[in-house]
């Protein structure tokens, strides 16, 4: 297999960032449309992706979209018991117990 200056970048790039140099050969032989290469790197980046996703959840915690969400509905529940709208749920459902005892 003839390779280029761009392929022998590339390998020389993907091998720097920890890739096993095999396997960055296999990927830069993508470059030119092959097969083999394409679904390599394909697999590669599900990998990658997978791992990435598992350091951010067991080593970085938590999202914080969902502690913000969860700030925003305590916000709102609370904002709600301000206003008349829980205490009035509050009578309705001591009126429909107080029927039930009779």
């Amino acid at each position: 297999m003839a390779r280029n200056r761009k392929q022998e970048d590339l390998i020389d790039r993907l091998h720097a960032d920890g890739i096993r140099k095999r396997v960055a050969t296999t990927i830069a032989g993508a470059r030119g449309g092959r097969k083999k290469g394409v679904k390599e790197a394909r697999a590669l980046l599900d990998q990658l992706e997978d791992a990435t996703a598992a350091i951010r959840t067991d080593i970085l915690g938590p999202s914080r979209k969902r502690s913000a969400a969860a700030k925003k509905a305590a916000a709102t529940r609370k904002r709600n018991a301000a206003k008349a709208k829980r205490s009035a749920a509050a009578k309705k459902g001591a009126a429909t117990r107080r029927k039930a005892k009779r």
